[in-house]
């Protein structure tokens, strides 16, 4: 697979992993959205091979991050906070 096609792959799937671990919660959706596109927009013009690699191994090992270690709680009272899974 071609450089170009990694990084289409990577992008896309980044944004469904910030679907499936922020789902219900539309601040951090938005945050992760926000962040994703400016971090791919803010390398745009990279053309070093060696460079584009190592970016989509940051991104792969973000996208791995998000999935095994992001825990979200919901607040059910003042000092109670219930803590949803992201089992997949």
């Amino acid at each position: 697979m071609g450089q170009a096609a990694k990084v289409l792959q990577l992008f896309k799937t980044l944004h469904r992993t910030r679907q499936q671990v922020f789902k219900n919660d539309t601040r951090a959706l938005e945050a992760a959205r926000i962040k994703i596109n400016e971090e791919f927009k803010s390398n745009k013009s990279e053309t070093s091979p060696k460079k584009i690699e190592e970016l989509i191994k940051i991104g792969s090992d973000v996208e791995l991050l998000l999935r095994t270690s992001v825990v979200q709680g919901i607040h059910t009272d003042h000092n109670t906070l219930n803590v949803m899974s992201q089992q997949q």
